[in-house]
């Protein structure tokens, strides 16, 4: 918590870096500078500060996430990761706080290898396919699940 205030932390993991010079067709031309902000300030429209990160590296999203475990909330979008990371949905499973998945593109009518998400059995909902508005759907619905 800070400032006496809840706390959104959203995570953002492999390539979302590079948001504006992917494929359009899947991730929009929203920039992650712009899609942090977003959320930021809906979260702040909402009474809630908000924290946003974001790491190419494994291990510093597995770290993140186990430095942010007991904050109000917690919006993941691991990336690439989402299909396979048994070790960041392990980190993911000790959270004591709500967690939304977010993917911008609709993972489930991509390739084949995109449609699991290891992680959605340990969420508590997933949003996928309705790009940035994802993100604000997600931050509406944590602050509910949050209670707070």
């Amino acid at each position: 918590m800070s400032d006496g205030r809840s706390r959104l932390v959203v995570l953002n993991g492999a390539n979302l870096d590079l948001l504006g010079e992917r494929p359009a067709v899947h991730y929009g031309t929203i920039t992650l500078p712009a899609l942090e902000r977003l959320v930021s300030d809906e979260a702040e429209r909402l009474g809630w500060d908000c924290i946003c990160l974001q790491t190419n590296h494994e291990g510093v999203y597995i770290d993140r996430v186990h430095e942010y475990r007991h904050e109000a909330a917690l919006l993941v979008n691991p990336g690439a990761w989402t299909h396979y990371s048994y070790a960041i949905r392990d980190a993911l499973e000790l959270v004591s706080c709500p967690i939304a998945e977010v993917h911008l593109s609709n993972i489930s009518a991509r390739e084949e290898w995109r449609r699991i998400s290891v992680i959605s059995p340990v969420v508590s909902f997933t949003v996928s396919g309705k790009g940035p508005e994802g993100y604000l759907e997600a931050v509406r619905r944590l602050i509910v699940l949050a209670g707070v």
